[in-house]
């Protein structure tokens, strides 16, 4: 192991999109098990450094790999296609009229079973964007058009949040 190996050669998985998610969660209990800081105790406070060191980028390189958003992105800038989403919001103007109709429809609803409506609406969408990550990266390994659906799956996971706060809202 070497900290400076990618994600997936860290965890010894393939560099894709689609991961099984018990091994990777297998995979990073057993390398915690390995690298867990308690576990060289005995060998001084530099090797529990070391330890420490490496749990963190264990531990980091699982929060990337298991989120698929972060892992999309993740695999975007490894094959050179950043995401750039602070600096580069452009989405293709069907994408922008879909963002506004779904906003609307969170402001009109006037009772979580059209709230319900909307999020079933906006899980399915999410879905597709998922599928279509797939595809786009382990299958045509088409990094523009990844790119473009990891910034079009960003808005649906803070379009999730807002229709959380919604829920709230019409739940009081």
């Amino acid at each position: 192991m070497d900290l400076q190996s990618t994600d997936f050669e860290l965890f010894g998985l393939p560099a894709r999109f689609e991961q099984n998610a018990a091994a990777l969660e297998d995979r990073w209990k057993e390398l915690q098990r390995q690298v867990h800081p308690d576990r060289f105790a005995a060998q001084g406070a530099a090797a529990q450094r070391v330890a420490a060191q490496w749990s963190a980028r264990v531990n980091e390189a699982y929060r990337r790999l298991k989120d698929p958003h972060r892992r999309a992105a993740y695999l975007c800038e490894l094959h050179g296609a950043p995401i750039r989403a602070e600096d580069n919001t452009a989405m293709p103007p069907a994408f922008l009229m879909l963002q506004m109709e779904l906003r609307e429809q969170i402001d009109d609803a006037g009772s979580l079973a059209s709230l319900q409506s909307v999020e079933q609406q906006a899980a399915q969408m999410r879905q597709g964007i998922l599928a279509d990550l797939a595809r786009q990266i382990d299958q045509q390994q088409d990094w523009p058009a990844a790119v473009q659906s990891v910034r079009a799956l960003m808005f649906f996971d803070r379009f999730n949040l807002d229709l959380a706060r919604k829920r709230e809202a019409l739940s009081a």
